[in-house]
């Protein structure tokens, strides 16, 4: 309803859309290898055949007709035409509980595509409801992590075309890399016939859904438009305090809300790549080596790429842990149940994030004047919620069973 008030179509309008027009395909074939998991090999190997043959068809019908693509993007259909053949199929075809698997694999599967779509409406209706924007705020408590954005921009620049080009297909392929994970931890579901409890892809949309009520709380649009050029077609010069990123860090001086363009989405505080990378490195701990270290690799990449390519202030990052942490400290509480160590975990954390949010909002001249005070507490406090949760989710974990012992030989008298 927001997005059709500005002109735009809805986040179920554009899914439906995609059953003819061209769509982003890595969401959608993304959503059809979750939905998956609780087919057999056969039916997945029949699922993907279906899906790149319909492709083929709808891309051969374009370029019959000479039809334009949007964006270049020429497939994506068929993995559409078949979660929703399967849900079909589900309540055809099935009872009991496989109709109940099977549609919990296609909601899923769709779910993870909605979420991408209101995300993208989201971020519409903070920059068309926020005229005004609070990064003088933040890039002046920034100041009391030493402006690590502008450090980042420059070791970014200083690293020529190799450097930009890594660090941007981490921050663009973020999905890809929840998608894995998560299919590592859904492996089981075609053979146990059921859902784990929990699992990464409830807390990426969790986080997906709560995220932008806080945009729209503390709007901020980032240090390359605020301070530089802008970036993706939207911002300019002509729109920011000063052009100064990230060469010259910015001066301390009073903050004041300042107005943006209506294009450019308010989407900084908190950082949600920062979250959504941090709960692929939650999950990925008890995952093979490769995914460990892949998961570790894509949570310092992403933290370089919000910062050096002007995303994302220091600040952002920090309550982008916090954020992520607490909400899935919510989600396991939720699915074991709901114990006094899980309560005191997620207050713990929502008190931090609070806090940090206000500081950020009415402490800032008093973090950029004493950094060597403010910037330990930030670090504190952001490392007291991580403490927070390895040491209550250790006590989650089953205890190891005891060495089975032998028995004992009696001999011979």
């Amino acid at each position: 309803m927001a997005a059709r008030h500005y002109g735009q179509p809805g986040p179920i309008t554009n899914q439906v859309k995609g059953l003819i027009c061209a769509p982003k395909p890595g969401p959608l074939y993304g959503g059809m290898a979750l939905m998956m998991v609780v087919l057999t090999w056969r039916q997945r190997f029949i699922a993907a055949g279906v899906a790149i043959g319909i492709d083929v068809v709808f891309a051969s019908m374009r370029w019959a007709f000479d039809a334009k693509a949007i964006d270049g993007h020429f497939f994506g259909n068929g993995a559409l035409w078949v979660m929703l053949g399967c849900a079909v199929i589900a309540v055809a075809r099935r009872t009991g509980a496989e109709r109940t698997l099977l549609l919990k694999g296609v909601g899923l599967g769709l779910l993870l595509v909605a979420g991408r779509k209101t995300g993208d409406t989201w971020l519409l209706i903070t920059s068309k409801t926020r005229p005004a924007v609070l990064d003088q705020y933040v890039a002046t408590a920034d100041h009391a992590l030493g402006n690590p954005s502008w450090l980042m921009g420059r070791v970014v620049k200083a690293t020529g075309p190799i450097g930009p080009h890594v660090l941007h297909l981490v921050y663009a392929q973020l999905a890809v890399a929840a998608v894995v994970v998560a299919l590592y931890q859904l492996r089981d579901v075609a053979v146990e016939r059921r859902f784990p409890s929990h699992h990464l892809v409830r807390t990426f949309l969790a986080i997906g859904l709560l995220g932008p009520a806080i945009y729209m709380i503390f709007p901020v649009v980032g240090p390359v438009f605020a301070y530089g050029p802008g970036a993706s077609g939207t911002g300019g010069v002509h729109w920011a305090a000063a052009n100064l990123w990230p060469d010259t860090p910015p001066p301390t001086y009073t903050p004041h809300p300042m107005p943006y363009d209506e294009i450019t989405p308010r989407n900084c505080m908190p950082s949600l790549h920062t979250a959504w990378a941090t709960a692929i490195f939650i999950h990925s701990r008890s995952a093979p080596r490769i995914l460990r270290i892949a998961g570790t690799f894509w949570l310092i990449a992403t933290l370089g790429a919000t910062l050096g390519f002007g995303y994302h202030y220091g600040a952002d990052l920090v309550a982008g842990v916090v954020f992520a942490l607490t909400i899935e400290a919510a989600m396991r509480s939720h699915a074991r149940g709901w114990d006094r160590p899980g309560i005191q975990l997620v207050i713990h954390g929502a008190t931090v994030f609070a806090a940090l949010l206000v500081s950020y909002r009415y402490l800032p001249m008093e973090m950029a004047r004493h950094p060597w005070v403010f910037g330990p507490l930030l670090i504190l406090a952001m490392a007291s919620v991580v403490y927070g949760y390895v040491r209550t989710t250790k006590e989650w974990e089953p205890a190891a069973a005891p060495p089975r012992q032998s028995k004992p030989q009696l001999e011979p008298v």
